[in-house]
């Protein structure tokens, strides 16, 4: 396993693309922090973002894993330049003629793919817990260390996620054409939920359940949206609507389930194309 990485690790750190682009996204993750100081003043109306909220325990773990998600596209095109980069430059070709097997090949880039996600779940749990300690009004450790399933969600979804672009880069060759085909795929997933709920479930949640089962939504379910748990969103949204303003944020394990069967099935359907193609 570990000559496996090296093998993977030193052909990204040689590659001068891949080598700006992780250092980029890890850098735009730390970025986060920047949120705290940002201040809004008209006139008498003063706002202070850190001031709403947003850093305190256990609320942070969900804030800054769903913002950070957002940043994944960045090491999305690291895998799929990865695999793109074997072919244009054929060590594909000549791992396997150096005794690498198909089946070693795949395991070397899926634990890439768990070396990233890990890399940056661990990243931001750190920083997670630096601007909790520095903003948050609520430090005891029992607070401090709950809700910590985000952290696991958001793990799940940046292997899934990344083993999915693994698997187009295989599919495609081209790292262009993979990154189109997972915006096309985003857009068909969107029309889907977009019929269903116009067309068939009208007064139902039936699009809801449909998008529970598509790759890229199932993903996107695993830490859903965090702004409307603040407060003063949540009193302004009721304020307007006149209704109490409920929602289900909870990280649920069939979610998380229902993820790892879709990443099992994009390495495995990885390995398949893999064995089948002529090299």
């Amino acid at each position: 396993m570990k000559r496996l990485l090296t093998i993977e690790l030193q052909k990204l750190w040689k590659n001068r693309s891949s080598k700006v682009l992780i250092i980029a996204y890890f850098v735009l993750l730390s970025f986060i922090a920047l949120i705290a100081s940002i201040k809004f003043e008209f006139g008498a109306f003063k706002l202070h973002i850190a001031e709403q909220g947003i850093f305190n325990f256990p609320y942070i773990w969900h804030f800054n894993t769903y913002i950070a998600a957002i940043l994944k596209l960045f090491l999305a095109i690291v895998i799929v330049s990865m695999m793109a980069n074997e072919y244009s430059y054929g060590t594909l070709k000549q791992n396997l003629i150096d005794g690498l097997s198909k089946k070693e090949f795949i395991q070397s880039k899926f634990l890439t793919v768990v070396l990233f996600a890990f890399g940056s779940t661990v990243f931001i749990f750190i920083m997670s817990l630096i601007l909790g300690y520095s903003f948050s009004s609520y430090n005891e450790i029992g607070i401090v260390f709950s809700d910590l399933e985000y952290l696991l969600a958001y793990f799940v979804k940046l292997t899934a996620f990344f083993s999915f672009c693994l698997f187009l880069g295989i599919l495609v060759k081209r790292s262009a054409f993979a990154l189109g085909f997972l915006f096309v795929w985003n857009i068909f997933e969107w029309f889907v939920i977009g019929i269903t709920r116009w067309k068939i479930s009208v007064g139902t949640n039936l699009y809801e359940k449909i998008g529970m089962f598509l790759p890229l939504e199932s993903m996107s379910n695993l830490i859903k949206e965090p702004f409307t748990r603040l407060s003063v969103i949540k009193s302004a949204g009721e304020m307007i609507g006149g209704e109490k303003f409920i929602k289900d944020y909870d990280v649920h394990w069939y979610s998380i389930l229902i993820v790892l069967i879709w990443t099992s099935i994009f390495i495995f359907l990885s390995f398949k194309i893999l064995q089948k193609r002529d090299l």
